[in-house]
């Protein structure tokens, strides 16, 4: 972009701003950036500008900047939820392509402000990504890089499996003050009674935590007793493992705090995209376009929403499903064809009511209705011998599948059964099982992982072709054994 481009920008920039909040948006102060490829790329890659160095970054980078160079996919933008919102633009893309992005830029903003599922998130993440990265690239000094950088294939092998809920959210917490009180001669249940009520709902997790506790219960040495099972596999081990040294678990710390920052864009993928498609749109809609670029703003859009053959696009999908709210609560059914009685003109209020409560299950479960099904030719497939067929075309099962597959982000549930297994101190997981097998051969490249941060024997107990299988890794090979 030249110079002449770049002041243009700027202004379409502020006009686009002023529609947006004239219809509504809320969103932080924006700050945007014009980048090269390069940059950009290596910001995706990383999925932040300030993170930590690590060999697998390189390998994304490599892989998205190759399909950049063929023509293959292109990233347009990149925005950072935080407080000021950063907005990245690709210095290649024309005018008019950064003038759309900007416009679905504000609209990611003000779902990241507004949604529910973000309000846990820190808004300050570019600023403490930028301090772990520092910790780490001292670690590398004191105890060597490729030492940290093995330490960093293990834990971003496991840094998925957290718990992101508000409950999950309060163990790291908790366990500190425990640890305090325990230091200052208390009992860790008596310290969970005696501390100060930080909310009119604290009796009601003491309940939960004594119930658990009495369920199955470990101590180790000079911690407090925990409660099985758990989800959050990675706090789990940063609290519990008898191998972690402290540089060790403050980089799990570290890992699982990114996470949970990254966590809440899983669980909101298909309605954050169609939010920002649907107001990328409306947006566009009101600048004052010249032929030329109305026509290239339209095959812009066309290339972002078209469906796919053999996946789910979430701007495609999204966009369906917010334009069927707006309609349906614009212009309800007659009398005795609705459930509830509607009054019409309501459709712009129930989607800011829908962007505000919703995560993508809840999203898909309650809005996505069977004549969206059927006009969008939503249906469900398998490899039946040598050839993919069409298995399944009845709307509340697509429905079903589809929300299937959102649980969790998209990521098999584990939890922790056992933490003294064989009374041997050995790591038993246990795989949530609904129907879905795990990718064996990504399960056996990733238990050695396991047990490097775990330090003895660890198993993981799944279901394969109906039967129930234990594999498990001593550190030199894995194993698995039919139930």
């Amino acid at each position: 972009m030249n110079v002449a481009e770049m002041a243009e920008l700027d202004d379409s920039i502020a006009t686009m701003m002023d529609i947006a909040r004239q219809n509504g948006l809320d969103f932080y102060p924006m700050r945007f950036e014009v980048c090269p490829a390069d940059i950009l790329y290596t910001f995706g890659a990383y999925g932040m500008p300030t993170r930590f160095h690590h060999w697998s970054f390189g390998k994304v980078f490599h892989r998205m900047r190759l399909e950049y160079d063929f023509g293959l996919s292109r990233i347009y933008e990149l925005v950072i939820n935080s407080d000021p919102c950063y907005a990245f633009l690709l210095d290649g893309n024309t005018l008019l392509q950064n003038k759309t992005v900007c416009a679905h830029v504000l609209a990611h903003c003000d779902f990241f402000k507004n949604n529910a599922t973000f309000r846990n998130t820190s808004r300050d993440m570019v600023e403490r990504m930028a301090s772990s990265a520092d910790r780490i690239r001292q670690y590398e000094l004191q105890y060597g890089r490729d030492a940290v950088e093995a330490f960093l294939d293990a834990g971003l092998a496991c840094q998925e499996h957290i718990d992101p809920s508000t409950y999950g959210r309060m163990q790291r917490r908790r366990w500190w003050e425990g640890r305090y009180q325990e230091q200052r001669g208390m009992a860790h249940d008596d310290s969970l009674r005696q501390r100060p009520k930080r909310s009119p709902y604290d009796d009601l997790w003491e309940l939960d935590d004594s119930g658990n506790a009495s369920r199955n219960e470990a101590t180790d040495v000079g911690r407090p007793r925990f409660a099985l099972p758990q989800k959050d596999i990675l706090l789990f081990l940063i609290e519990h493992s008898p191998a972690l040294k402290s540089w060790e678990r403050d980089i799990l710390s570290i890992l699982r705090e990114e996470m949970l920052y990254f966590w809440p864009q899983l669980e909101t993928k298909i309605m954050n995209e169609g939010w920002a498609t649907y107001w990328h749109l409306r947006i566009m809609r009101e600048l004052d376009l010249t032929p030329e670029d109305a026509i290239e703003f339209a095959k812009m859009h066309s290339g972002v929403v078209l469906p796919s053959r053999t996946s789910i696009n979430p701007y495609h999908l999204g966009l369906a499903i917010w334009e069927s709210i707006e309609k349906r609560w614009d212009a309800p059914a007659k009398e005795g064809e609705r459930r509830i009685p509607l009054e019409g003109g309501g459709g712009r209020a129930k989607m800011f009511e829908v962007r505000e409560m919703e995560n993508d299950i809840s999203f898909l479960r309650n809005y996505l209705t069977k004549e969206l099904v059927e006009e969008l030719d939503l249906y469900l497939y398998q490899k039946v011998g040598a050839d993919w067929k069409v298995v399944e075309t009845d709307w509340e099962k697509v429905r079903d599948s589809i929300c299937a597959s959102r649980v969790n982000g998209g990521i098999p549930v584990l939890y922790v059964e056992d933490a003294d297994l064989n009374q041997n101190g050995e790591l038993l997981l246990q795989h949530a099982y609904e129907g879905v097998e795990l990718d064996l051969r990504h399960l056996e490249k990733t238990l050695p992982h396991v047990h490097r941060l775990w330090g003895r024997t660890c198993h993981l107990k799944t279901v394969v072709e109906g039967r129930e299988v234990l594999f498990s890794c001593d550190g030199k090979r894995v194993q698995r054994k039919f139930m």
